[in-house]
Order: C-alpha cells, then sequence, then structure tokens
C-alpha cells in the first residue's frame, strides 16, 4: 500500500451539493481522508496510490462539483496528472 497526500486549490466555493457530494468521495475504496480548508480554498486527499491514480482523484473531485484550479502538493502525482494534460 502507499499511500499519496495531495493538495489541490479550488476556485469558487463548493455548493451544498458538492459538499454533499465529497462526503461521497469519502467512501470510494482506496481514498483515505478529504479535507477541504474553505479559507485557504484546498482540498486536501489522501489515497492509495495502489488502488487509485491523481487522474482519478482529480476526476472525482471535479464530478463531485469541485473547481480545481491547480495541484499544490503530491510531488509524484502532480507529475502524473501533468503527464495526462489534466492539470
Amino acid at each position: 500500500m502507499t499511500q499519496l497526500d495531495v493538495i489541490y486549490l479550488y476556485g469558487a466555493a463548493p455548493s451544498e451539493r458538492a459538499q454533499l457530494a465529497l462526503c461521497k468521495v469519502r467512501d470510494v475504496y482506496g481514498v483515505r481522508r478529504v479535507e477541504v480548508r474553505e479559507a485557504e480554498k484546498t482540498v486536501r486527499v489522501e489515497y492509495d496510490a495502489s488502488r487509485l491514480t491523481g487522474a482519478v482523484i482529480q476526476q472525482l473531485l471535479r464530478r463531485a462539483g469541485l473547481d480545481i484550479v491547480e495541484t499544490i502538493a503530491g510531488s509524484a502525482q502532480a507529475e502524473e496528472c501533468a503527464g495526462a494534460g489534466l492539470r
């Protein structure tokens, strides 16, 4: 099991519906933790990299309604997303 921690910066504040959907992201097998910091406009996701990829995490957050602007931390994951054109 390889745990990765990545922080994303988001643009628009998540709606109530998006916040509820983010709770469901926590239920995805391999996602260990999702932490939203509204004051900093960031969301931190800890996940099992042997089960999920950075691209999948970004897709889950976007489908939940989060406006991802950029990846702040998570060096291995940031390179993976840049290679997939998802940055």
